[in-house]
């Protein structure tokens, strides 16, 4: 009994206690949903504690709500902008504006130019519009504008370009609320530019830049300057190392293709002029000194032939040596440069002075086989000088006809053909007496009539003579001529 009694109490006792502990756990699974709101509300409330307490005053955490999508704002996707804006209607305007930031190079020999230029294109696209109430513009980068339209621009007539992508590409696009769009992107470019060279290195050349849509006509995109003239600025700094910038200035014309149709063309044309100051140290003055040099050989006895003969060559040589220099930094072009009028006629001038010295050796050679054999015919050579011993003179005068004897005989040569003392001034004159001995003369001997002489003034020099005063005087008038001309 007792032992009953017992289990009795203890079925009791643990099955009451299992009872409301399942009771207990059986309340929260029917109101879970319950207390999982009131832990939120209690978390959200301050844990317990009441809601007028500072510390609970804690902002949200904005990273946990979705931000709009600067596309969404836009409604790119929206769209399609593979078409122009307003397509179906008048040709949209896009404004353009540009800043040149550099004239690097203009080459003579490829006949084109290089420019890095900041190219800013402005137009209205109402597809981007968006809502803002401090109407402030939203700035993008390269990746948008492969999204959206863009005026589809390019060089004309240009060999290369590209656009600067360091440290990245140098792309620039600000869209404004009421849909009015500014793109922006820096650009090097090397395009052609026909040079006119005939007043080479004293020339002036104008080159242009032209700007134009690819596949828009003028009935789709209207191209203009958005501020005329005043849309094209340049770098103060900008300067070439041979040429000195005169003018920038814009312009705007219409191109006419026949297979498709007419562009607008905008055009950036701007003149440079050549400075002259390098070509006259390294062409003008080396070919005018060497010129100079040439006349050296005036004032050089004719007889010495080692002294005339390599000064004339090396001349002839140095100017060779500078008209090749300068045509290998040019281009082939089939007409004449200032330039070349210039040395070639510097060039004459050098080789006329070779001639000369060949002319007077020539005659010089020629006069000395006459003096011999009119020697020989005279009837009496007694106290004449070897011909190979004999100096002839570098300047000759008249024959003083005051001075004269018997005969018409010089009273200083006798009849026996002896030559004359030495004149004043110190130059040596040679004279020589050729007595014609013809059957007539003597004749006229016997009849009692004066003989026939024939009294020949021999002057090899004189030829050098002139040159010492043509030359200069004709080169002289040729610069005169030349840089009135091209100046």
């Amino acid at each position: 009994m007792r032992a009953g009694a017992l289990l009795l109490f203890y079925v009791c006792f643990f099955g009451g206690f299992c009872s409301s502990t399942h009771m207990k756990r059986g309340l929260p699974l029917q109101t879970q949903s319950q207390i999982r709101s009131k832990r939120e509300s209690h978390v959200a409330g301050g844990r317990g504690f009441s809601s007028g307490s500072p510390v609970l005053k804690r902002s949200s955490d904005m990273t946990k709500f979705p931000v709009t999508k600067s596309e969404q704002l836009l409604r790119i996707d929206d769209h399609d902008f593979t078409m122009r804006p307003g397509f179906g209607g008048p040709a949209i305007p896009v404004g353009v504006d540009v800043q040149v930031e550099s004239l690097d190079k203009i080459s003579e020999v490829d006949m084109d130019f290089t420019m890095t230029l900041y190219l800013r294109h402005y137009w209205k696209d109402e597809r981007l519009s968006f809502p803002s109430n401090k109407n402030q513009s939203m700035t993008f980068d390269s990746r948008l504008v492969k999204k959206i339209w863009v005026p589809d621009m390019f060089f004309v007539h240009s060999k290369r370009s590209f656009t600067h992508d360091t440290t990245t590409e140098n792309v620039m696009l600000r869209v404004f609320p009421d849909g009015k769009v500014l793109y922006s992107l820096r650009v090097t470019v090397t395009a052609m530019c026909s040079m006119d060279l005939s007043r080479f290195p004293l020339d002036t050349q104008t080159c242009s830049l032209e700007i134009e849509s690819y596949a828009y006509t003028d009935d789709d995109l209207m191209l203009y300057w958005k501020k005329g003239n005043d849309s094209l600025q340049t770098d103060e700094r900008i300067s070439v190392s041979q040429f000195l910038i005169q003018k920038f200035h814009t312009s705007t014309k219409l191109a006419f293709y026949s297979s498709t149709g007419w562009y607008n063309r905008l055009f950036i044309t701007f003149t440079l002029r050549r400075h002259i100051f390098f070509f006259l140290l390294q062409t003008y003055f080396p070919a005018t000194l060497m010129v100079m040099l040439s006349w050296v050989s005036f004032w050089i006895d004719r007889r010495a032939v080692p002294a005339r003969v390599p000064l004339g060559i090396t001349t002839v040589l140095t100017m060779s040596t500078i008209i090749t220099g300068v045509n290998a930094s040019m281009p082939r072009v089939s007409y004449i440069k200032a330039v070349d009028i210039y040395l070639w006629v510097s060039f004459v001038f050098v080789f006329l002075s070779v001639i000369e010295y060949a002319a007077v050796n020539y005659l010089s050679t020629v006069q000395e086989r006459k003096e011999r054999k009119l020697r020989e015919k005279l009837p009496c050579t007694c106290g004449l000088a070897h011909p190979d011993e004999m100096m002839m003179s570098s300047s000759y005068s008249d024959m003083d006809v005051n001075t004269t004897g018997t005969y018409g005989i010089p009273e200083d040569i006798n009849t026996t053909g002896n030559y004359g003392k030495p004149e004043e001034n110190g130059v040596q004159q040679e004279r020589i007496l050729v007595q014609l001995a013809l059957g007539e003369d003597q004749a006229a001997l016997h009849t009692g009539n004066p003989p026939a002489y024939n009294s020949m003034w021999i002057d090899t020099h004189a030829i050098d003579k002139y040159s010492r005063v043509i030359f200069p005087g004709a080169y002289t008038l040729f610069n005169v001529i030349y840089w009135s001309i091209y100046l």
